[in-house]
């Protein structure tokens, strides 16, 4: 049996590796797409027999030697490749280490490998450029913050791209003909917890808080798999000095020699640190002087509408990794000002009768729902779903004293019910009509029902706001209980408010 982890670089032998993809995906997609460029010989599992990943196996055999096998139970066994057991998985994000082809492949002694780390190591490339990595994780704000990032390095003259979790996959960019100067990737903590060789020149970790405890079957696992991203990071190990966990992981790190710790604050930073003075954005990291004097690199104003402290915390996180590339400091301030927050995060959507419609439906978890919450006054909250195994108790205690009412949507809000019980008795909670999914899990949005949940909140919502309040769709759980995906969520909550926003005012 062949040794894949003494492949390296794209002009490597890769041809006639035994390699299982599971998940057909996005970024399984592309990584089956790139074995088979690279000449691997490739079976590709997914449990989903839909119409869409028919179509994404009938493009994968028409580009090169490929299987593909769908359907219940296919990834429940570990498929020979030839009539021999593989020599390498590649595994989607989503499939966890208990899942049985996953569990069978590591028992085995077969390395498992993610997207991430199947990239880091075809990254060079005879006769094309090699970007440099700067790389970022955390719990809230991943998205966004690469994106900060990616916009800071274009406005500097460089051909960067945000990829990775963001939606782009990584092995996309690297195949780009072009190339790139930097890539700005986000990284799960599933994406993280399969990756094990990527050195890269700066890492971030933005925050820590109780999420995919189901995945990764403890909060301690989670954290660990996070505080992965800064192993062997090169130049800077940027963390965030407001949540101490982070610094933490930077210490016990084995980062390269001659690494350096940058933090970043949302108060005044010290040296050796980026933050806020006097309501300017500073470094006071990557300079000589830095004990005596900072460079300024943005005003608040330049982050945006919504420089709640959350998105400020972003924007300086974004500016310590690109600083580490040498990204000159009226760069980072023209990247912030060009910067377009995506759809989903703190989105407004209307504003009629003094009350605002704010669409958060990328708050997937408390620690979210707790930034969206923090940065308004007197709130209409629309929340529930998917919990994860997360608790709520926490989220409802800080912010009880924001809530005029609360809409619950979610096939089970149980946990969500008891918190505001125990927390904000006085709260008024109001269930949404349409809650039962029978068990179909995202199908079930095809059904229409998710959508009609979605109506009702709305409705409810409009019934319970007052002038001055903001209506915040922040569920604080993953939507696959009754949608596709947060953004099918979110754009039902969008649709609905439209809807209400064509009827004439009150």
């Amino acid at each position: 049996m062949a040794d894949p982890n003494r492949l390296n670089g794209w002009d490597a032998d890769w041809s006639g590796l035994r390699v299982v993809v599971t998940g057909l995906g996005l970024s399984g997609f592309s990584a089956a797409d790139t074995l088979i460029e690279l000449g691997a010989r490739v079976v590709v599992v997914d449990g989903n027999d839909s119409e869409e990943n028919r179509q994404r196996a009938d493009t994968l055999r028409i580009v090169g030697a490929a299987d593909i096998l769908l359907g219940a139970g296919q990834q429940d066994q570990l498929p020979l490749i030839d009539g021999e057991a593989p020599e390498l998985v590649v595994t989607s994000p989503g499939w966890n280490p208990r899942q049985p082809l996953i569990a069978a492949a590591t028992d085995a002694g077969i390395p498992v490998w993610g997207d991430v780390e199947l990239a880091w190591r075809v990254r060079e490339r005879e006769g094309r450029r090699t970007a440099e990595w700067l790389v970022l994780t955390g719990t809230n704000g991943k998205t966004t913050t690469v994106s900060m990032a990616e916009s800071m390095l274009r406005a500097a003259g460089l051909r960067a791209l945000a990829v990775g979790n963001v939606g782009t996959p990584i092995l996309d960019a690297i195949r780009d003909p072009q190339g790139f100067d930097v890539l700005v990737v986000e990284l799960s903590s599933f994406q993280l917890h399969y990756t094990y060789t990527m050195s890269p020149l700066a890492s971030a970790v933005l925050n820590i808080a109780e999420d995919h405890v189901d995945w990764h079957g403890s909060f301690e696992e989670y954290q660990a798999a996070k505080a992965r991203i800064y192993e062997r990071t090169r130049v800077a190990a940027v963390f965030n000095a407001d949540a101490p966990v982070t610094m933490r992981m930077v210490e016990d790190a084995d980062v390269v020699e001659g690494c350096r710790a940058i933090g970043f604050t949302t108060g005044v930073p010290a040296r050796s640190m980026v933050g806020l003075a006097e309501g300017l954005l500073v470094d006071r990291a990557y300079l000589e002087d830095r004990a005596n004097s900072a460079i300024e690199l943005a005003t608040i104003d330049d982050v945006g509408e919504v420089a709640a402290r959350h998105n400020v915390a972003n924007a300086l996180a974004a500016a310590a990794l690109v600083r580490a590339y040498g990204v000159p400091a009226d760069a980072v301030r023209d990247g912030l000002r060009a910067y377009q927050p995506g759809d989903h995060r703190i989105q407004a959507v209307a504003r009629r009768d003094d009350i605002l419609w704010i669409n958060d439906s990328k708050a997937t978890n408390p620690h979210a729902a707790a930034a969206s919450l923090g940065s308004f006054r007197s709130v209409v909250w629309i929340a529930g779903g998917l919990s994860k195994g997360v608790e709520y108790d926490a989220l409802v205690a800080e912010h009880a004293d924001r809530l005029r009412a609360v809409v619950l949507i979610g096939a089970n809000t149980d946990d969500l019910e008891a918190a505001l019980r125990e927390h904000a008795p006085d709260v008024p909670v109001l269930p949404a009509s349409v809650r039962d999914t029978g068990g179909a899990g995202p199908s079930d949005a095809s059904t229409g029902s998710g959508v009609r949940v979605m109506a009702q909140a709305v409705e409810l919502a409009a019934e319970a706001a007052q002038p001055g309040d903001t209506v915040l769709m922040a569920p604080a759980a993953a939507s696959m209980d009754q949608f596709a995906s947060y953004a099918q969520r979110g754009n039902a909550f969008i649709e609905a408010v439209r809807g209400l926003m064509e009827r004439p005012a009150s």
